[in-house]
This record gives structure tokens, sequence and C-alpha cells, in this order.
């Protein structure tokens, strides 16, 4: 009974991801199931959408209660996420492959066998019915710590990004005395921002790998706490830790909802504000004990943070990351079939009938493609790899998710530039037309 009403709702936020109330509803009802860390992500979710949601906060302090006794195990990957990966998952072997069930030896056979087509073809040189997306074809704290190995170089295409980020930011770390001979001050942090699923917290961690430091992702999970006092004491133990680790870029995820707009706090709640005013202190302390310490933010709506963080000396420079361009979604493309059997695959062909898909929207079609040629495997008995056909029919059925975003950035682009925060986002849209 369970499986089917959670599939019913779950059906219903896909359908309606913007609806925070929906979504708090089935955070607390996973909750009473006993599914916490479902509740968790869900109320999350909400607050995202709607900061200061008094019931979403109520169901995120008593999931993060629920779980406190199991720290230390490892979270699953948020719903939906996807950043570029930096290199290819190694297939099983045959020697890591069980006893007993799927013949291993009889799927090699199969996917070596020399009348197999290659795996990736040109649709330049021979006929076959185009691709039309969408429609039918003619025809410690708590916070995670790392240390990347991953560098810009690692992301594919985004030269644009790759480039400002460089000189920006990077380059003037580097080189602290040249910086200073022209100056350009070292403090404050960086801001990227764009559509979801575009591959920024993967960026974030590339800038991490250039600078050989660590990596400390924060979320609105790990700071905010059920009791007075507590989100702050959670916020300074993070910025703490980072600053013991330096040379560390700390990430903030989501920061319009770690730092979100106070004016549009509600509900009688008043952590949320306290939390952004531990924030603004944190971020000025750059200016003594923050040295070596490099802070990052990701949001996909700039526009609901809180216009002090935007000030000199705290985020004061923001970089758009928009969809994968053209080298960018064959990299992802490439990867994610990198790891399937494949046969006739026209890359240049998806790679151009996917503009606007995000990151998450290339692996969303890679893996619907999977799933057809996976269910025609167990039909035929035997290993039958992922061809055009399964491509053409995942595209009618994947759309790029980016467009909810573009309709809200072309209002913030045409309406609340008047500072110039926006240019890159209006040049984007004018060379697409949309403004």
């Amino acid at each position: 009974m369970d499986d089917a009403l959670f599939a019913s709702l779950f059906a219903a936020v896909d359908a309606r991801p913007d609806d925070a109330d929906l979504r708090t509803q089935v955070a607390q009802l996973l909750l009473d199931r006993g599914r916490p860390a479902e509740a968790l992500q869900h109320a999350a979710v909400a607050l995202q959408h709607a900061p200061g949601h008094a019931a979403a906060l109520t169901v995120l302090t008593q999931a993060s209660a629920a779980l406190r006794p199991a720290a230390g195990a490892s979270e699953p990957p948020a719903a939906g996420g996807n950043e570029q990966p930096a290199a290819p998952a190694a297939p099983p072997s045959r020697e890591d492959a069980p006893a007993e069930g799927f013949d291993w030896a009889h799927a090699e056979q199969q996917l070596g066998g020399s009348a197999m087509p290659p795996p990736f073809v040109d649709s330049s040189q021979q006929e076959a019915p185009p691709i039309v997306p969408g429609g039918e074809p003619e025809a410690d704290a708590d916070a995670e710590i790392e240390r990347p190995s991953i560098t810009l170089d690692d992301v594919g295409g985004l030269q644009d990004v790759k480039q400002r980020l460089r000189e920006s930011f990077l380059e003037p770390m580097r080189h602290p005395e040249v910086a200073a001979a022209f100056g350009k001050s070292l403090r404050g942090g960086l801001i990227l921002y764009g559509p979801p699923g575009c591959g920024k917290t993967f960026i974030a961690r590339a800038v991490a790998g250039e600078l050989g430091a660590h990596f400390i992702t924060v979320s609105l999970a790990d700071v905010l706490g059920p009791h007075l006092g507590e989100t702050e004491q959670k916020l300074h133990a993070l910025f703490t830790t980072a600053r013991r680790l330096a040379p560390a870029v700390l990430f903030l995820d989501e920061i319009d909802a770690i730092g979100a707009r106070r004016s549009g706090i509600s509900g009688g709640w008043s952590g949320l504000r306290l939390m952004v005013n531990q924030l603004l202190m944190e971020m000025d302390s750059m200016t003594a004990d923050n040295d070596g310490l490099f802070v990052l933010a990701a949001t996909n709506a700039p526009w609901d943070v809180d216009p002090a963080l935007l000030r000199p000396g705290r985020f004061d420079r923001m970089t758009l990351v928009l969809p994968p361009d053209e080298p960018a979604r064959e990299a992802i493309l490439q990867h994610h079939f990198a790891r399937r059997p494949i046969a006739g695959i026209d890359l240049q062909a998806v790679v151009r009938a996917t503009e606007d898909f995000s990151g998450a929207d290339l692996e969303h079609v890679v893996v619907s493609a999977a799933e057809q040629a996976m269910a025609r495997s167990v039909k035929a008995g035997r290993i039958e790899p992922i061809g055009m056909d399964d491509v053409r029919h995942a595209l009618r059925q994947v759309k790029p998710s980016t467009g909810s975003w573009l309709v809200s950035a072309k209002n913030v682009a045409a309406f609340a530039n008047t500072d110039g925060r926006y240019d890159d986002l209006v040049a984007y849209l004018k060379r697409r037309r949309a403004l």
C-alpha cells in the first residue's frame, strides 16, 4: 500500500517540482513512515523553492535529528543530480562477477564478436532519419571533505566559464604579489549560477583541484539545527574547519537557501535570519584570518540571495554556467555511452539534437536509451547493444529541463539588472534572441 501511495506522490512532485507545500507534505509523510533520509531531501528542496517555509523547516530539523545516530554513514546522492565526471568508471571484471547469476562470459562473447557494428558512426556518411527531440521522427563538521585531483582541463567545453574563472579567481590566488601590484583584492568569494544540472559543483571541485586545496561541501542540511543558536555554531564550526585545513575551498551549495533574502523570510521563524547574519560575519572575517580560504557558492537563483552577501568583500563575483555547449555535450555523452554496450551511435547527431539539455538531461537520455536496449536484451536472451533507434526513442521522451529557468532568468535580465550584475546573462539571452 505504501509503495503505491508514494509512487503516486512522487509522480505528483515530479509534475510540480516547485510546489513547496506539496513537497513538504510528502516529506512529512516519509518521516512519519520511518524514511527520514528521503524526508530530509524533500524538505531541503522545498526550502530552496520557499526559504523560511515553517513546515519544511520543522520536517528538516526532525529528519536531521532522526538521522543523527547514523552519523558517519555515507549519504545517497541527490536524485537527479549530475556533475560532469572526471573519468569513465571501469566495467566489472570477470573476477568480480558472482559465481552464479548473469553469464558474463556469454555477454563478453556477444559484445566482442567481429560482426558487432562500430560503437560510433557519422550520419554524414549514411542516410538516417533525423532526430527530433520531444517529437516523432520523420520515418566533519558535518560536511564532506575531499582533496580533488581533477582540474578545469577535465571540464568538457565551457571555455568562456573556465577563462573567466582563471582570470578573476585562480590567477590572482596563484600570484598574490602580482595581484597586489595591480590593486587586485583577494578578499571575497565567487558565485556560480545557472540552470540546475549543468555542472556547477563539478566546476567548483575542479577549482579546488587547480589550487591543490581541500574541498569542503556545505548544504543547508549540514548547518541547520533544531535548537536556538545551534545553526550559527555549526556554520562557525565549518568555517573554522576550513581555515584549519587551508588552503581550502569552502563550497556553499544552494547559497540561495543558506543565504536567503532576510526580507523574504516569514512565518515568525528567526533561525534563517540568524544564519544569514552569521554567514555575513564569517565572510567579513576574510580581512583577517581567512588567508588561504577560498569561498565558492552555487545557486540556480542568485536573485534570491540576500543583497548584503553580494557586496564587495563577500560574494562580489558571479559567473554564469550555462547548459553544456557542443564540446561539453559531446564529452558528457561520450562518458555515459562508454560505460554501456553500444553500436552505431551517431554521436554528433545526438549532440546537435540536445541543445539546451543540461548535464543531468543528457545522462537521462542515455539511461532511457539503455533501458530500451536492456528490455530488448532480456526478451532476446542475449546482450543487445544500444543503437540509434533507442536514442531516438529516448529523445522523444526526455525534454530539456532548463526551460523554466530561462523564463525566470529572462524576467530578471529584463527588469532587475540595474547594477550590471547579470550582463553576461543578458548577452546570452540576446544571442538566443530571447530578450
